[in-house]
């Protein structure tokens, strides 16, 4: 047997299994809306939130980083794990002691690795001129470097609710996405249920 063919009862079952809780899905998706909403509501909040987040995260990974170093001494890269935690926990204190610092630095890299990306994608769509489809790589890519320049120009103003924005697209982009997601569930539980049932 196929690992493929293995693997389709396993994912029948699964989807089977999420039929039934296609109303929690669509829920997460409203209340992941209903956040979004909010943060559109008052962007530089939703900024230094999300700043904040990062930060509490860096800083916990950092420390789990220095214990797992510590018990794991024996091993060659003992160093290298140790130094990796200390870097991520000091970063993330730093971001938790200056905010506006921090989203200002984050928000300039954002614009500076979109720009950085775009010039990639356009050398490679250009690059790719056989083939079929190329000009769409490339248009791809001056999108992105454009993008890029323009938070990069609007530096440092930007840096104070780029991140906050970008929460939110990804807030309602994900709500809708869980909702329609569950009514797809629904709709195909409701049709099973509809369908007779082979004797």
């Amino acid at each position: 047997m196929t690992d493929a063919a293995a693997l389709r009862p396993t994912l029948a079952r699964a989807i089977q299994a999420l039929n039934g809780k296609w109303g929690w899905i669509v829920a997460a998706g409203v209340g992941e809306l209903i956040l979004g909403g909010i943060a559109s509501a008052n962007l530089m909040a939703a900024n230094f939130a999300s700043i904040l987040v990062i930060g509490a995260t860096m800083a916990v990974a950092g420390i789990f980083q220095i214990i797992h170093a510590f018990t794991a001494r024996e091993l060659r890269g003992f160093l290298f794990l140790l130094f990796a935690g200390i870097v991520y926990g000091v970063a993330g204190a730093l971001i938790l002691r200056d905010s506006v610092f921090a989203s200002l630095t984050l928000s300039l890299m954002v614009g500076i690795f979109l720009a950085a990306g775009g010039v990639m994608r356009v050398w490679a769509g250009v690059h790719a001129r056989p083939v079929a489809g190329w000009r769409w790589i490339v248009a791809a890519g001056v999108l992105t470097l454009c993008v890029g320049l323009v938070i990069v120009m609007l530096w440092p103003t930007i840096g104070l609710w780029l991140l906050g924005a970008m929460l939110t697209v990804d807030l309602v982009f994900q709500g809708w996405g869980l909702i329609a997601y569950g009514l797809a569930l629904k709709a195909r539980a409701s049709r099973r249920s509809r369908t007779p049932a082979t004797v």
